[in-house]
């Protein structure tokens, strides 16, 4: 092979430079895209970080004025509800288990009947195992209760455990039922309570009037919540 054959033409020199400076270019590109688009989060998680500090000093004074409204309703029940946590006892897993849903009312309300076309209500409650210990109540203190926490806000009657919407179907509101529940129609196998999956649970349940203050910052609260935990995640999402 000749020498003049392995120079390269001017028409290659010409290609190689071009390509050369495309490569530059598209590499200044890249940098300068990764750059801006940095900026670009850095200024948008700004926003964010200010937006989400104004909606937690807003979630913060409407859980006060929700924390206040709930402690009026607390003087006005909990008298009714701590009367009847003498009937909080231990009983025979088996027969509970054995015998189905059991609704029995201790006290008969005056207000409308909860049905089945009933959409949402507000309710206090203790809940407890075969053993007599409450695994969850509205009371601030199970063994020492001064106050009742905020009402169970029930917007969707099938979330519930079907011994609950069932048990407390021809209840009037201010009523108290104590309601028998087995544990297929409590938690079943899905969860562990009592100790045990498909454990038998017993509430006592007192459905309540609500007022409209309170509705309405009920409401107010939670969809204050939701744009949290929106701004929260758009965050996240940023960072990630």
């Amino acid at each position: 092979m000749q020498e003049k054959e392995l120079k390269t033409s001017l028409s290659q020199r010409i290609v190689i430079g071009i390509i050369a400076v495309l490569l530059l270019a598209s590499t200044i590109a890249i940098y300068a895209l990764i750059v801006l688009n940095g900026e670009k989060n850095k200024a948008t998680s700004s926003v964010k970080k200010e937006e989400l500090a104004a909606v937690t000093k807003e979630l913060t004074a409407k859980q006060d004025e929700l924390k206040a409204a709930s402690d009026k309703m607390s003087k006005q029940y909990f008298g009714t509800l701590n009367s009847f946590r003498n009937k909080v006892k231990a009983y025979n897993a088996e027969t509970v288990q054995n015998a189905g849903l059991k609704p029995t009312d201790l006290k008969v309300g005056t207000g409308a009947e909860i049905t089945n076309s009933t959409k949402s209500y507000y309710a206090y409650y203790i809940g407890w195992c075969p053993d007599e210990s409450v695994f969850d109540s509205s009371f601030d203190d199970a063994k020492k209760p001064t106050s009742l926490k905020a009402p169970l806000a029930v917007t969707n009657p099938a979330s519930l455990i079907a011994g609950w919407s069932e048990g407390i179907k021809g209840m009037k509101i201010g009523g108290v039922r104590e309601v028998d529940i087995p544990g297929a129609l409590a938690y079943g196998n899905e969860r562990e309570i009592c100790g045990a999956k498909n454990s038998p649970l017993k509430f006592i349940i007192l459905p309540v009037n609500v007022t409209e203050e309170y509705k309405t910052l009920n409401t107010e609260y939670n969809n204050l919540y939701r744009k949290y935990q929106k701004i929260q995640s758009e965050i996240n999402g940023i960072g990630a």
